[in-house]
Formats: structure tokens, C-alpha cells, sequence
């Protein structure tokens, strides 16, 4: 568990990287983004048959399930502020 949230924590600083820019959320949110995009990566890995149930997705995949997550927290975050 530990391992995970320490790969999801890494993945998430990797994608944010990659994505500069203002982000409303620290470095729980950053975990989050990490361990979701690697959930994500690893659904349609498997949806699309490049990954088989269970398999571990590779750090590149991750990453940019991670961006794909990090955009939508952005823009969902920007449309909330538009609304006030």
C-alpha cells in the first residue's frame, strides 16, 4: 500500500511536470492524480487489449493517465471558479 501511494505521489510529479501551469490542489491531490492515472491507464490498457487483467501498466502509460485526470481536475476546477 505504501509502494503505491509512493509510486501514485511520484507519477502525479511527473505529470504535473509535463503540465506547468496553476493547479488549485497539494501534494495529496498530486497522489490522487498519480493513482488514479495508473487505475485509468491500466482500464483502457485492458478495454483496448494491450494490457490483460491484472497486468501492471508501465510508468509512460501512468503518466499520461495521470495528464488525462490533470486536465479534467483543471477544467472542472476553472468552470467551478467561472460560476461564482
Amino acid at each position: 500500500m505504501v509502494w503505491i501511494i509512493v509510486l501514485g505521489l511520484i507519477i502525479g510529479i511527473v505529470a504535473k511536470f509535463f503540465m506547468p501551469g496553476k493547479d488549485p490542489g497539494g501534494i495529496i491531490i498530486t497522489t490522487l492524480l498519480g493513482i488514479g492515472g495508473a487505475v485509468l491507464a491500466s482500464w483502457a490498457g485492458s478495454a483496448f487489449g494491450h494490457y490483460q487483467y491484472g497486468e501492471p501498466v508501465g510508468f509512460i502509460t501512468a503518466v499520461l493517465g495521470a495528464m488525462v485526470i490533470l486536465m479534467i481536475y483543471r477544467w472542472a476546477s476553472v468552470s467551478k471558479q467561472l460560476k461564482r
